[in-house]
């Protein structure tokens, strides 16, 4: 792409239809965003390791009951959850699409003395679901608004089918409003000598959009390389739901009963919600 690409764009795009999300399993975008997951100064990769560890306890008491039960993460990031859950006696494997935070997470397990089954692999086609018999599965922190209706369906539904009946999905998705507020921010621009988007000095323009007939929002990204020029764009999306269409989309999903918190591990007001499912003994089928 060049400058006159910028100018010539498309006035509001589809949800999805300029790229699935950011590359978060590029290598070098990989490694950079690790940084970010490791950070102790802000919560916006990964979060602090205190919150993490309180967040594990909740997780333990209302979620998994006592240990060794069996735990699936997806979008495990560099490990940080499954690290806590681990030592204090859980199975735990964990998939992700991030080829840093993947090779992250095992030397972390391997220094720390933990067995954690790691996977690299896309949540789309990664190789999880019947009878692999977890106590527990694990989707949070707003991955699963970053997927289509139909990839975020099939997800849930193969989540359901990898848990023991009566397995419990804990599911941290963002709010409607949050998902809003993200397609409605006012465009912005940064410069950097590096940052996330690359090693070299760029200049970086965001622009966001809220679809409303779809509830969807897309962010547009475009770096321009300032030794060149060249312009590179990433877009990601977002799918918003309400509480009552989150109950029907894993009630579709073969999922029965179900908690609703306000935030995970916590009354205090939040981007996102937590909701805690069971699996059916009778799984829903796709139609």
């Amino acid at each position: 792409m060049n400058l006159s690409d910028i100018v010539d764009r498309d006035a509001a795009p589809e949800p999805w239809a300029e790229g699935d999300n950011i590359p978060w399993n590029e290598p070098g975008f990989s490694a950079r965003m690790l940084r970010e997951h490791l950070s102790q100064g802000h919560d916006l990769a990964s979060r602090r390791s205190e919150t993490i560890a309180r967040h594990a306890d909740w997780i333990a008491r209302e979620v998994l009951g006592p240990a060794p039960a069996r735990l699936l993460d997806l979008g495990c990031g560099p490990g940080l959850y499954l690290q806590k859950l681990a030592a204090i006696g859980y199975r735990c494997r964990g998939i992700d699409f991030s080829p840093a935070s993947i090779a992250s997470a095992r030397s972390q397990a391997a220094g720390a003395g933990l067995s954690i089954d790691y996977e690299e692999a896309d949540l789309r086609v990664a190789g999880f679901g019947p009878d692999e018999e977890f106590d527990a599965v694990t989707l949070i922190f707003g991955e699963l608004n970053v997927f289509t209706p139909d990839a975020a369906r099939d997800i849930l539904r193969r989540a359901c089918r990898a848990l023991k009946p009566g397995g419990r999905l804990l599911l941290e998705p963002a709010t409607q409003a949050a998902v809003r507020k993200m397609g409605s921010e006012a465009p912005a621009w940064w410069s950097a000598q590096s940052g996330l988007f690359g090693d070299r000095p760029h200049l970086m323009l965001v622009e966001s959009f809220w679809d409303e007939a779809r509830q969807a929002a897309t962010k547009r990204y475009y770096r321009i390389e300032t030794e060149t020029g060249a312009v590179t764009r990433w877009a990601s999306s977002q799918q918003a739901y309400t509480e009552a269409e989150y109950s029907a989309l894993l009630e579709e999903c073969g999922f029965g009963e179900m908690r609703f918190y306000p935030a995970l591990a916590s009354a205090e007001a939040s981007d996102f919600c937590a909701i805690v499912a069971e699996a059916r003994g009778t799984w829903a089928q796709p139609s």
